[in-house]
């Protein structure tokens, strides 16, 4: 379980089939161990192999087919999370690292010292987006501003903006999307 806060950057250093291998920093590196899991981009992976400034993954068919880590290229950032611990704050929400699927983005447009950015994302998962509700784009605990039955917007602060891998998105990128899981019950229970 994660909290959505992204507390590390990696970059993609290589894929060879089901494994891929990040590059983070030592101090990533340092908290984890074979079978940790960590978040890659908003999906819960575990750890396979590590070194003191790498580590690796593998990852199956499924998780590819319903993420856009296949997508990812040498040298991509992603961000990165750790296990939520007991001791931890939840400053975001409680995100599983299970994405439910992709969303691409639509447009970036500037407003005072935030982005807002549109993402397009299919009625399966729009179902479950609500105005000021929260969902997870690429692991990072974000609030819709707007929503409708294709699309979401939420608003990245300058922080956010900088500290994680958004401030390289371009239009017409694809990001993994988790909506929230209290909406997921409360449909379920309908």
């Amino acid at each position: 379980m994660f909290t959505g806060i992204i507390t590390h950057l990696g970059k993609l250093k290589k894929k060879a089939g089901a494994t891929f291998i990040f590059a983070a920093d030592l101090n990533f590196c340092k908290k984890i161990r074979n079978g940790t899991s960590v978040s890659v981009n908003g999906v819960c992976l575990t750890v396979s192999k590590k070194t003191p400034r790498m580590f690796s993954v593998e990852i199956m068919p499924e998780t590819l087919n319903k993420t856009m880590l296949e997508n990812l290229k040498t040298d991509d950032l992603v961000n990165l999370e750790l296990p939520l611990t007991p001791a931890d704050f939840i400053s975001g929400h409680i995100v599983q690292g299970h994405a439910d699927g992709i969303a691409k983005l639509t447009n970036i447009a500037k407003q005072g010292i935030s982005h807002i950015l549109k993402f397009s994302v299919p009625r399966k998962l729009s179902r479950y987006m609500v105005r000021k509700g929260s969902v997870a784009v690429n692991g990072i605990s974000l609030t819709i501003a707007e929503g409708g039955k294709n699309y979401f917007t939420v608003g990245i602060i300058p922080y956010t903006w900088t500290n994680t891998m958004l401030h390289t998105i371009k239009k017409n990128d694809f990001v993994n999307i988790e909506v929230d899981i209290l909406a997921k019950y409360v449909k379920r229970l309908k």
